[in-house]
């Protein structure tokens, strides 16, 4: 949630660049409901006020001895009043800060102007894409010819866009996490969390996916004693993570605070169909190595690069051609104030893809999970700023090492750095 104090004051200004998102702000729509809020709370401030007078006039004429039947009469219609003005003022600040939650967070300066992901900016490369001298084949037939990838048994247990691995593919999967994991806390000073994987649908507000995304996550019921309990299957270990942080006062020295894990991820992918649907590249189950990062405003740029070194790090280790791009103003998430996407080379599709997303939410989720630490300096409490990295989505990953070390015989090469993670094998086949 952006700060409703500069919304408030800056109407125009913040329109201007919601305009840039695709998001349409309603001016008209917070200036009179912001209005008729102001002018119920002083209704309700004025009826507290005869309420008190009343019970006085009330308490003097019982001393007196006098008939108090007409004050009572009075004074209970003043309730009913207030309760109703109450109850409307309620409504109403509902509504307000449901509108205010569908607001996208304010962007960074420097992200580039444009409509979609073709005018994101393109940073650097790392890499040469290999030079095959033979016929390439996609992940899936790779997997499926080595009976170690199955969609159609996924399929006949769960549906469409779900995958089966077996034998060293699944442990390459397996591998991968335990590797990125390593790498993550042991050289960069993460702390590695073992989370929950249902999570209270209210935590998805606390990082921004809810209300815009209602429709993007799978939901469970459970009633126990009677109670109706509404959860979500986690999207990324980001929205656990960050939620631990809820209602925390932070002391300074503390920070920055580094987290990590890995988790499976559950999505729906609504509004994707036919897009990336055999494979691994996009599925309603993945497996994912999230990076978190909670630092002081002033540090969470310079954090920011930091993250996306450090995803960029388990490419480089992997020998997987990259480039890291800057999202444009109309492709940036939700959340996010700036986002790099890391897209990893698929010799069998030509092209980059993305296989992590890195970004700076700045105080966005903060305000939303009342995040803050206490400034030594001028003694305030302020919000902290929050960023998350995919480091990395583990399917996808897999997918790209299945392509780039694919053998002309149709067996896969394991990258140098697994093979410790592997009782030593050097080839799937």
């Amino acid at each position: 949630m952006i700060d409703i104090k500069f919304l408030r004051n800056n109407l125009e200004d913040v329109s201007k660049q919601m305009i840039l998102r695709n998001f349409s702000l309603d001016i008209k729509k917070v200036i009179n409901q912001e209005k008729i809020k102001n002018k119920l709370q002083i209704e309700l401030d004025q009826l507290r006020s005869q309420r008190k007078m009343q019970a006085k006039k009330i308490c003097i004429a019982k001393i007196k001895n006098h008939d108090i039947k007409t004050l009572k009469i009075q004074a209970l219609k003043i309730n009913q009043l207030l309760n109703l003005k109450k109850e409307k003022l309620n409504i109403l600040k509902k509504e307000i800060n449901n509108y205010y939650y569908s607001i996208p967070n304010l962007l960074s300066k420097d992200v580039p102007l444009g409509d979609n992901q073709n005018d994101n900016v393109e940073i650097k490369r790392w890499g040469n894409p290999k030079n095959y001298q033979y016929k390439i084949k996609n992940h899936v037939e790779i997997g499926e010819n080595l009976h170690k990838l199955s969609i159609s048994k996924a399929a006949k247990i769960s549906g469409s866009r779900f995958v089966i691995l077996c034998n060293n593919i699944a442990q390459m999967h397996r591998a991968l996490s335990q590797f990125m994991l390593d790498v993550h806390t042991i050289k960069n000073g993460y702390i590695e969390y073992y989370l929950p994987y249902i999570i209270k649908k209210d935590m998805l507000y606390g990082t921004g996916q809810l209300p815009k995304f209602y429709n993007d996550f799978f939901y469970a019921t459970s009633y126990y004693k009677k109670i109706n309990h509404n959860y979500a299957l986690i999207p990324t270990a980001e929205v656990p993570l960050i939620n631990l942080m809820r209602d925390e006062i932070i002391e300074e020295k503390l920070l920055p605070i580094k987290m990590t894990a890995h988790t499976p991820c559950f999505r729906s992918e609504a509004g994707s169909y036919g897009k990336d649907s055999k494979g691994l590249i996009r599925t309603h189950q993945f497996d994912k190595v999230e990076i978190i990062q909670i630092v002081k405003p002033e540090h969470s740029m310079q954090a920011l690069e930091e993250v996306t070194l450090h995803a960029e790090n388990i490419l480089e280790l992997l020998c997987l051609p990259y480039r890291r791009m800057l999202l444009c103003t109309g492709d940036t998430g939700f959340s996010s104030c700036k986002t790099y996407d890391l897209e990893v080379w698929m010799p069998a599709q030509n092209t980059y893809r993305e296989v992590s997303s890195c970004s700076n939410t700045s105080d966005f989720q903060s305000r939303r999970i009342k995040l803050r630490y206490k400034n030594k300096k001028n003694k305030k409490t302020q919000f902290l700023h929050t960023l998350n990295g995919s480091a990395l989505a583990i399917g996808r990953t897999l997918a790209a090492i299945i392509e780039n070390y694919q053998t002309k015989e149709g067996c896969i090469n394991i990258p140098n750095v697994l093979r410790p993670y592997m009782q030593g094998q050097s080839v799937i086949q």
